[in-house]
């Protein structure tokens, strides 16, 4: 916390916001606002706690050799015949989605980029300081009342939203994360009901009013439960504003292999307030490595490896599919990190190929849309959903009867080699996307890849479990923490004649906390917690 905090806002009892002096923040943190927050922290902070108890609990069973199943408990939920609540009609046809962090010229980009959905994310693409934060709300607040506005300030161009925009979709912060510039009766409250608290009490009724609604993803579930609880969230804030049940529609990022597990029964937790789910593609590698960490036989070959044609990813997409039409609900693909390679048009067409063929396998498999990183992809997903939809605004209507996924298909593990190149680049990516995370850029594009906090903790994952179990390069090399050292400071030697002043102490800290994820003889849960620690230290 900062060694000085300042009060920025009146605030209602038991409530104290901390931190610097951010422009927006009289519109953004009312005491109104801060009410809301404090109320809903105070009615279910005590289960998010419990929860996040109940995941260790998990995880320590994993690690004694425990693998996830289709529980007993529910069966009958999954045997039944149910469906969620019909799609509002702004979110029947999503087959291009786009995706970014919550600054001023990205929404209006994303808004105007002729995708049919943009999220805008407070979680990996993010960096979650306390200006980033108030600044995207209030930069939403504008969005939504169509206000909002742009200057570039070295050209003077100006950013408008045009007549017709996508529809906005906001994702919260997940369970896991705590807002530490606002205490609740002298803690910090959750990071996802500071988000979820913000973005729905002051848009909420303009949102309905619009003819649209407050509409979220929700990330990083590990269970039916932590459905549940959003749940009750939803329904508790729809009644404290006045706003009939199912106002609200959230999509759920299936982006942990527990929650694969679960997905039947998420949606029926969810499933008033349910829009579908995600292939959060990324985050879920992540989560594959770190809840078996302690098991050497799912050690991954290099991330460009782990691909969505085998394996695991292809199996639980082909799940997600199923489970999702089954119960009415949209079955949405994953990210396209790719971005366009202008300088070089042979580059860029290679990129442009992969993303095609990634967007052509993903339509053909029966998902209702999917997801970009950058505007000047959402024309190439497009014509491949365009391909296999037509005028069609989804493809509920696949079922997929053919699909048949098992326990041991969620859990089977692509072969491939480890190499040097695929070590060096982790370690290079963590501490690159890190520094400039530090500096409060949560999306870098890195060799002409988008990568955000989702692959920064691929990155870290895989070099710990490689050292960690003495994994072997292709060239018969053992990856230890001598060897993890050595090409991070050769990464870091490189990238050093590159910085100066404040990005050179960023990059002194990226390297610290690199190397500590990857070597110490525990796995961190998150990158994202201790780093706050250290957003916290550089405010």
């Amino acid at each position: 916390m900062d060694s000085h905090p300042t009060l920025l806002a009146p605030a209602p009892p038991g409530v104290a916001v901390l931190g610097p002096a951010i422009a927006g923040s009289e519109r953004v943190l009312t005491p109104q606002a801060l009410a809301f927050v404090a109320d809903l922290e105070r009615r279910f902070g005590g289960r998010r706690r419990q929860l996040l108890a109940r995941r260790k609990g998990v995880q320590m069973r994993l690690d004694a050799g425990e693998r996830p199943v289709f529980a007993d408990e529910t069966r009958e939920l999954r045997q039944a015949d149910w469906k969620i609540a019909e799609a509002p009609h702004d979110l029947r046809d999503r087959r291009v989605e786009i995706t970014g962090p919550v600054d001023r010229k990205m929404i209006i980009n994303a808004l105007n980029s002729g995708a049919n959905v943009f999220m805008a994310d407070f979680e990996d693409s993010n960096a979650p300081t306390f200006a980033n934060l108030v600044e995207g709300q209030a930069n939403l607040q504008d969005a939504v009342r169509r206000t909002i506005r742009f200057v570039q300030p070295d050209t003077g161009k100006e950013y408008r939203l045009a007549e017709r925009t996508a529809t906005l979709v906001v994702r919260p912060r997940g369970w896991h994360l705590e807002e530490k510039h606002v205490l609740v009766d002298g803690e910090p409250c959750s990071a996802s009901l500071f988000d979820f608290a913000l973005y729905f009490f002051h848009n909420a009724g303009t949102l309905v009013a619009n003819g649209t609604g407050p509409y979220f993803y929700l990330p990083k579930l590990e269970s039916r439960l932590e459905a549940r609880l959003w749940n009750d969230v939803f329904l508790y804030a729809q009644e404290t504003l006045g706003l009939p049940r199912g106002t609200i529609r959230a999509t759920v990022l299936i982006e942990t292999i527990l929650a694969a597990f679960e997905m039947d029964e998420i949606l029926w937790e969810l499933r008033e307030h349910s829009s579908g789910l995600n292939c959060g593609r990324w985050d879920y590698i992540f989560s594959f490595i770190k809840k078996f960490r302690a098991d050497p036989s799912f050690v991954l070959p290099d991330r460009g490896l782990v691909t969505m044609d085998q394996g695991f990813l292809r199996d639980y997409s082909l799940l997600l599919v199923k489970t999702c039409h089954r119960r009415g609900a949209h079955a949405m693909g994953g990210m396209a990190a790719q971005i366009p390679i202008r300088e070089d048009a042979e580059k860029n067409a290679a990129a442009i190929a992969k993303v095609r063929a990634d967007k052509r396998r993903e339509a053909e498999a029966g998902h209702d849309g999917t997801w970009v990183a950058h505007p000047g992809l959402v024309a190439v997903a497009r014509e491949e959903f365009d391909r296999v939809l037509g005028a069609r605004p989804n493809q509920l209507d696949v079922l997929r009867p053919d699909v048949r996924v098992g326990a041991a298909d969620l859990l089977a593990v692509p072969a491939g080699p480890i190499t040097e190149k695929g070590l060096r680049t982790n370690l290079e990516i963590g501490v690159r996307y890190l520094q400039a995370w530090l500096g409060g850029n949560g999306c870098v594009p890195i060799h002409h890849l988008m990568e955000d906090a989702a692959t920064a903790e691929i990155s870290r994952a895989q070099v710990w479990q490689w050292q960690q179990h003495g994994a072997r390069l292709a060239d018969g090399r053992r990856v230890d923490v001598a060897l993890v050292r050595a090409i991070l400071a050769e990464e870091v030697a490189a990238l050093r004649k590159a910085s100066s002043g404040d990005s050179a102490r960023r990059l002194d800290l990226a390297e610290r906390l690199t190397e500590s994820m990857c070597t110490s003889p525990e796995m961190g849960d998150f990158l994202t917690l201790p780093a706050y620690e250290l957003i916290l230290t550089l405010a």
